[in-house]
């Protein structure tokens, strides 16, 4: 039986701890894949605009390039927003119902859990892991992958806007695109968090 992470997020933008995290993640629960989702607009930050999802997924795309184990679905970008984590989930079911599913879900994101929408469907589909990059603060009753890595979205984009180096923070072809294209040089942008 094939054994997938399914990683959603906006990731606007990916940086080193997602990466990082996934990673953990692939070798200690053996799995075959994770599949990085990127949401089009999060249910719980419906007031907060995300970078383009076209800027999003060149970011992904070059951040995964060449990363054994780890794979793109755009399918959330695809649909009309907000984005669930259920449809997402029902779909991959579909496409592949005999495979073991696990939900890798940041931290900060726990408290907000049960609220989900239709977060009893989603629990029967999946399997919960908490990938905690804080300082193993976080306490819950699922699986928990615990790596403190200080690196955030909000850093990284605050750093832009202040012309502050990211070199370090994301991969080098992350680092290209958001020079490429000067995102992150709003500095009221930069203090949305994810």
């Amino acid at each position: 039986m094939r054994k997938i992470g399914i990683y959603g997020g906006t990731f606007d933008p990916i940086h080193h701890a997602h990466l990082i995290l996934a990673r953990e993640a692939l070798e200690l629960l053996e799995l075959d894949q994770v599949i990085f989702v990127p949401a089009a607009i999060s249910p719980h930050k419906l007031d907060e605009l995300p970078t383009s999802s076209e800027f999003r997924l060149e970011m992904l795309r070059g951040a995964l390039e060449g990363e054994p184990g780890f794979v793109l679905d755009d399918q959330e970008l695809r649909r009309p927003p907000p984005s669930y984590a259920v449809e997402t989930v029902e779909e991959m079911a579909r496409m592949e119902p005999e495979a073991k599913r696990y939900y890798l879900i940041g931290s900060d994101n726990l408290a907000r859990l049960p609220t989900w929408h239709r977060i009893h469907d989603l629990e029967r589909l999946v399997e919960f892991v908490v990938l905690d990059r804080e300082s193993g603060a976080a306490k819950s009753a699922y699986r928990t992958i615990r790596r403190p890595i200080e690196i955030s979205a909000t850093e990284i984009r605050k750093r832009v806007a202040n012309g502050l180096p990211i070199r370090y923070l994301v991969p080098p072809a992350v680092e290209g695109i958001i020079q490429r294209h000067q995102l992150y040089q709003d500095s009221h942008r930069s203090l949305r968090k994810n």
